[in-house]
């Protein structure tokens, strides 16, 4: 089981370890990488004035990686080593390979419906009263954009392998250790409710990317991550989706550059008949009901529905 006891531990007194480590390895490791940028001659006004023009440098990835490795994966491995008795990473029958194909098959179609619902988040409007914070929002959602254009439209394939690595493979483990891995095994111990952790964590994890105009389909992602670990008691499902779900961002801004397209129109989204988005909830939702029969029968989770 995720949520687990062990003597005289609190959820959250581990919760305040867990955010300390945090804060400490983000400020350490992103100093390191600043100072050795600096010694480097790295161009360091780029990372608060993104310019599209100029591309990605290595100091970018850099930056982009000791993100992920200093403010996720090491604390969650700090977290795990420093309370052994618990089970933070799961990996019950981790090489049952239909599990993988399970999530695979939910995340693919459900992708039309996603599409719909990213565009009913990006038309989000305010009222009059916050209007300040709507344009914050969307300051910041412009330098979010500007800093993913620069990275992912590139037309080289080492840059494509480098994209991969940084934006694909780190954020999939590193995210998925911290956030599945450790806060929602908090969060499960503290609440004694793992369904009310794995939407709890969900949001948490939307809110951290400060993309508020993908608030939406990053929380239906964290949920389904979250009910992944939960139902198969195995953290590499979890990780296995979200490295295809960002992967594939990749390869088609891969794809756009190479054909001389564009960011924004990348970024468009297909519409689809009613029908196609009605098809694919009900067939995501059959899908995930099979998956979850699945996990009882293979018990990997004990529990029944109804």
């Amino acid at each position: 089981m995720i949520a687990q006891r062990t003597e005289g531990a609190s959820p959250w007194s581990d919760l305040a370890v867990l955010l300390a480590w945090t804060l400490a390895c983000t400020f350490i490791i992103q100093l390191v990488v600043l100072v050795l940028g600096a010694l480097l001659g790295a161009d360091l006004t780029a990372l608060v004035n993104p310019d599209t023009s100029g591309g990605s440098s290595i100091f970018d990835y850099a930056v982009l990686a000791s993100g992920s490795i200093g403010t996720f994966l090491i604390p969650a491995y700090i977290f795990q080593r420093i309370r052994p008795s618990f089970t933070v990473f799961p990996s019950t029958q981790w090489t049952d390979w239909k599990a993988y194909l399970f999530g695979l098959g939910i995340l693919l179609s459900f992708g039309p419906c996603m599409s719909l619902l990213s565009d009913w988040n990006m038309q989000m409007t305010l009222p009059e009263s916050m209007k300040g914070i709507e344009r914050w929002m969307r300051a910041q959602e412009d330098s979010m954009a500007r800093i993913t254009e620069n990275v992912v439209m590139v037309s080289d394939w080492n840059r494509l392998i480098l994209n991969i690595l940084v934006i694909g493979v780190l954020p999939a483990i590193s995210e998925e250790l911290f956030f599945r891995g450790a806060l929602q095994q908090i969060f499960a111990r503290a609440f004694k409710n793992e369904h009310l952790a794995v939407w709890v964590v969900a949001i948490l994890f939307s809110a951290i990317h400060f993309q508020f105009y993908g608030f939406l389909p990053r929380f239906l992602l964290g949920l389904f991550f979250g009910y992944v670990v939960l139902w198969t008691r195995n953290i590499w499902i979890a990780v296995f989706a979200h490295f295809v779900n960002n992967t594939s961002v990749v390869v088609l801004a891969f794809y756009y550059a190479s054909q001389n397209k564009s960011y924004s129109e990348l970024m468009k989204s297909d519409s689809y008949p009613i029908f196609m988005y009605i098809g694919s909830l009900l067939l995501s939702m059959g899908m995930a009901y099979l998956f979850y029969q699945y996990a009882v029968k293979k018990r990997f989770y004990g529990k029944r529905l109804g």
